[in-house]
């Protein structure tokens, strides 16, 4: 468990570390991938230095999120910044090319996992499954679900919930309605 600073707020450089670290990158890695200077990376994760627009889309790149998701969000009100993620304060994550909407509601990444809340539109599916080095569980809240996981089919409905660790999976809304589930996952990968 990470202990902090009660009272400082996390940064798009201490998401940025947490990011390269769990990809197993190290600051040389991400630097050589980046045409840039291990100092200058190290300043942007230490918040000396704001990286711009073109290498917020390199980093991005590099780390396999989206854009969006490197932007700073909202401020918290003081008190609540590290701790509360209002509703109207989630950060965009992933892509919804595939019909899925998901908002980061960890306050940031700098913890051993992240939680996501995710919308999946109706009679959306991903075609390839999806291994990742990580933990997940999901709690389906509404709508239906079907998730593969190594192979087998599992049809979820509210209050359902499943794990995978590691194991190829896919997803798909087989409804006309959406579904919507929380799912935690560690390490982070977003």
């Amino acid at each position: 468990m990470r202990h902090d600073l009660p009272n400082m707020p996390h940064s798009l450089g201490a998401d940025l570390r947490a990011l390269r670290k769990t990809r197993g990158l190290t600051l040389s890695d991400m630097a050589d991938s980046l045409g840039r200077s291990v100092g200058w990376l190290s300043q942007v994760e230490r918040d000396k230095s704001e990286p711009s627009i073109t290498d917020l889309r390199h980093i991005a790149a590099c780390l396999d999120v989206s854009v969006s998701m490197l932007f700073r969000h909202a401020a918290a009100p003081a008190g609540e910044a590290g701790f509360v993620v209002r509703k109207d304060a989630r950060r965009p994550i992933g892509s919804s090319i595939a019909g899925l909407v998901e908002e980061l509601l960890s306050p940031d990444l700098t913890d051993d996992f992240e939680m996501v809340h995710s919308t999946f539109q109706p009679y959306s599916k991903i075609k390839d499954a999806v291994t990742r080095p990580t933990q997940e569980v999901g709690y389906l809240i509404s709508g239906t679900l079907e998730i593969e996981i190594d192979g087998a089919t599992h049809n979820l409905n509210p209050g359902d919930s499943f794990r995978v660790r590691g194991e190829p999976f896919r997803w798909s809304n087989p409804s006309d309605q959406p579904a919507v589930a929380i799912w935690v996952i560690a390490p982070p990968v977003y």
